[in-house]
């Protein structure tokens, strides 16, 4: 994996993140640590960037490791660009008039706090989703039934429905090439309400 030093990556939130998952004030986790409060508190805002000694320490404070919290950073500034893929059997299915296989394809690379994919085709219409975030739908072409809580829904080019986490929905397309684009809050961020406000 190479030294984190390298690596052009904000551990801060992610060590908040998992804080707070824990409801645990800096000063618990400073003397857990042995660690000051000052020192965590700029670690968390990004301003100081800890030795592995150091986030080994923090991530044993919150009953993790080093190499989780560093999974779950995020990316300090990038940009990063998915290609179309266009395969050629997709182009013969095309030019033979035959829609193309079902897929799905990923359209933000690595462990990011957004995941997004596109639909291309049907898929399990049984499969039942229940996704602990956030999650938009966006019908790019065709046609989809989506149920969620117990309602159908039907949605055709241009829609979009938004489905809070905890929300169980299943789809299924209803018109051939439909392109369904899903974007969600990644599985890993604790993305709740806060409730003390």
């Amino acid at each position: 994996m190479g030294d984190h030093k390298e690596q052009s990556l904000r551990v801060g939130a992610a060590v908040r993140r998992r804080r707070r998952a824990l409801d645990l004030t800096l000063a618990v986790v400073a003397g857990r640590s042995g660690l000051s409060v000052p020192f965590l508190s700029q670690v968390e805002n990004d301003r100081a960037r800890p030795s592995r000694s150091s986030l080994e320490k923090v991530a044993d404070a919150l009953r993790t490791t080093a190499v989780e919290l560093l999974a779950a950073a995020d990316p300090a500034c990038s940009v990063d660009v998915v290609r179309a893929e266009i395969t050629e059997a997709a182009e013969a299915a095309e030019a033979a008039g035959v829609g193309p296989e079902p897929r799905v394809r990923t359209l933000v690379r690595g462990h990011h706090q957004l995941h997004a994919s596109e639909f291309t085709g049907d898929h399990d219409a049984g499969r039942e989703f229940q996704h602990r975030n956030d999650e938009l739908m966006y019908v790019a072409d065709g046609a989809v039934e989506i149920e969620a809580e117990g309602r159908a829904y039907r949605l055709a080019r241009g829609d979009t429905m938004y489905l809070t986490g905890g929300v169980r929905h299943r789809w299924r397309a209803t018109v051939p090439d439909t392109r369904v684009v899903v974007v969600a809050v990644a599985e890993h961020i604790e993305a709740v309400q806060d409730r003390t406000r």
